[in-house]
């Protein structure tokens, strides 16, 4: 409901009966009321009549479709004639990523199931040396 919180709700609730008093806030709401209902219909009746003068071949004619991103789910990816998924997917370049990465660093990249930690986390999870006092800490090259 508009992205209105329980506690928002009751804020307002407690501010028109502070602003409008409770012996006119009945009446505001059925003024409110009245008028969001014939605003409904209005729109409702337009939307009609617009559709009766489009003709018999946009029966199926939505409101909705109207919407760029709307019109585009509905009609392209839904279908998926020119498969988009297929390209979609194919910009995926994660695993390549990751062996070009275990090149540079020197490991063999080893086939890991969905699960399993991608080949550089390990190096993250490692517990670091403790370094002594006056001793300065490793160089760390992915960290730079």
């Amino acid at each position: 409901m508009l992205d209105i919180g329980p506690l928002e709700l009751v804020a307002l609730v407690v501010l028109a009966v502070l602003i409008f008093g409770p012996d006119k806030l009945p009446k505001l709401i059925q003024d409110v009321s009245s008028t969001l209902r014939k605003i409904r219909q209005f729109s409702d009746s337009a939307k009609e009549d617009i559709r009766s003068e489009l003709g018999p071949e946009f029966k199926d004619f939505e409101f909705e479709d109207l919407n760029p991103k709307t019109f585009v789910r509905k009609h392209v990816l839904e279908k998926d004639e020119l498969g988009l998924k297929e390209i979609r997917n194919g910009f995926d370049f994660s695993s390549e990523m990751a062996d070009v990465t275990d090149a540079v660093h020197g490991r063999t990249s080893e086939p890991q199931s969905s699960a399993a930690p991608s080949a550089g986390t390990g190096d993250l999870l490692k517990k670091r040396e403790k370094v002594q006092d006056g001793e300065r800490p490793p160089f760390d090259a992915d960290a730079t």
